[in-house]
C-alpha cells in the first residue's frame, strides 16, 4: 500500500510539474521598468503581482526597479523593457529626440513636485523668493520651475531681484545645511526626509505645482509608437493595464498591506515600514481618481503639460507641440 502511494505522489508530482512549466510557457512575458528605486511609488505592480493579477490575465511579468544612473527611454530603445514608467516631460523631450514613445496610460493624475521652504527664512509667498537660493532638480525636473518663475516675472539668474538656481542633487542636504532657503521635494518622499531630519512642519513653508498652475504629468505608462501597430502587442498591454489598475486600486484600498508587498520586494533592504506606509498613503492622493478610473489620460492635463513646458522664457524641454504622443488604443482594448 505505502509503494503504491508512493507511486501516486510521484505521479501527482510529475503532473504538477508539467502542469507548471506549460503555465509558465503559455505565459506571455511582460518587462517594465520602473522611475526609481522599489518604493510604494509603484506599489500598483508589485501588487498586481502579489495578488496574481498578471498571472490571472496570462502575463509572466518582471518588474525592474530604476535608480539614479537608468534612464527608461534608454533602456526602452535598446530593447530592455516593453513598457516604461517615466514623467511625461522626459518622455516628450525622448520622442523628438527620435525615441518615439506614446503615453497609454497615466497612472498619477495629480503632481507630487512642490518647493519647500524654511519658515526662518521670511518666505511667506512666491513673492518673497526674490533674492534667496533654490533647490531645483535638473535632467528635466527644472522645467516646471523655469516656468514658475517666468509666470512669476521673477530672473533665475540671480541678484537681488532673482533668485539663485542650485542645481540639487536626490536629497535634502541644503535645506538642512542652510544652503538653500527652499528645496524641491516630493510629497511622498523627500519632503519627509526633511521632517524625519529634524525640521518639524510648523518650521517649514510648502508650495505645490499644482496649487501654483504649473504642474506637469508625472508617473504614466509609455511604449514605443512601433508595438502600438500590433495586434498581439496591444492585446498583452491591454490586460497588463487591466491587472495594474486592479493593483493600484487594491493598493489604495489596503494601502499598509501595499506598503509591506513593496517591502518584500525591496532586495537593497533601503527601505522602511514607516517610511513607505507614509509614503502610500500621499502615494494615493495622486492616482487618478477620475470618473474614466485610474490610468485614463485626460487630453487637457496633456495639454497644459505641453503648455507649461514650451512656456518658460529658457530653452523649452521640446521646441514644438508633439503629435501622437498619447493614446487611448490600449485603454479602449481592455
Amino acid at each position: 500500500m505505502e509503494r503504491i502511494m508512493s507511486i501516486i505522489k510521484k505521479v501527482v508530482m510529475v503532473l504538477l510539474t508539467v502542469g507548471l512549466a506549460f503555465s509558465t510557457q503559455a505565459a506571455e512575458k511582460v518587462t517594465i521598468q520602473l522611475k526609481w528605486v522599489t518604493q510604494a511609488q509603484f506599489a500598483g505592480y508589485y501588487v498586481a503581482q502579489d495578488k496574481g493579477y498578471y498571472q490571472a490575465e496570462g502575463l509572466d511579468v518582471t518588474i525592474k526597479p530604476g535608480g539614479p544612473d537608468i534612464a527608461t527611454p534608454q533602456v526602452i530603445a535598446g530593447g530592455g523593457a516593453d513598457v516604461i514608467v517615466d514623467w511625461m516631460p522626459s518622455a516628450l523631450a525622448s520622442r523628438e529626440k527620435g525615441v518615439a514613445l506614446v503615453n497609454i496610460a497615466q497612472i498619477f493624475k495629480k503632481s507630487g513636485m512642490m518647493l519647500t521652504c524654511r519658515k526662518d527664512s521670511g518666505i511667506k509667498s512666491p513673492s518673497d523668493f526674490r533674492g534667496k537660493t533654490l533647490g531645483v532638480w535638473f535632467y528635466g525636473n527644472e522645467y516646471p520651475f523655469l516656468s514658475w518663475m517666468s509666470k512669476l516675472g521673477i530672473p533665475t539668474t540671480g541678484g537681488s531681484n532673482g533668485v539663485k538656481v542650485l542645481k540639487q542633487g536626490f536629497n535634502v542636504d541644503p535645506i538642512l545645511q542652510k544652503q538653500a532657503e527652499c528645496v524641491s521635494t516630493m510629497t511622498y518622499n523627500e519632503y519627509w526626509q526633511i521632517v524625519d531630519a529634524g525640521l518639524s512642519p510648523s518650521e517649514l513653508v510648502v508650495y505645490k505645482y499644482e496649487d501654483q498652475g504649473v504642474s506637469t504629468l508625472e508617473d504614466g505608462l509609455y511604449v514605443l509608437e512601433k508595438n502600438l501597430r500590433k495586434k498581439a502587442f496591444v492585446s498583452k498591454m491591454a490586460r497588463f493595464l487591466k491587472a495594474s489598475i486592479k493593483g493600484w486600486k487594491y493598493a489604495g484600498d489596503h494601502p499598509d498591506e501595499a506598503a509591506d508587498i513593496v517591502l518584500e520586494n525591496d532586495d537593497t533592504g533601503a527601505q522602511t515600514e514607516k517610511h513607505q506606509r507614509r509614503m502610500m498613503r500621499e502615494i494615493s492622493k495622486l492616482v487618478g481618481n477620475q470618473p474614466q478610473g485610474i490610468g485614463y489620460l485626460i487630453p487637457a492635463d496633456y495639454r497644459r503639460t505641453v503648455d507649461v513646458l514650451m512656456s518658460s522664457d529658457s530653452d523649452p524641454v521640446i521646441s514644438k507641440k508633439p503629435k501622437g504622443a498619447w493614446s487611448h488604443i490600449i485603454w479602449n482594448a481592455m
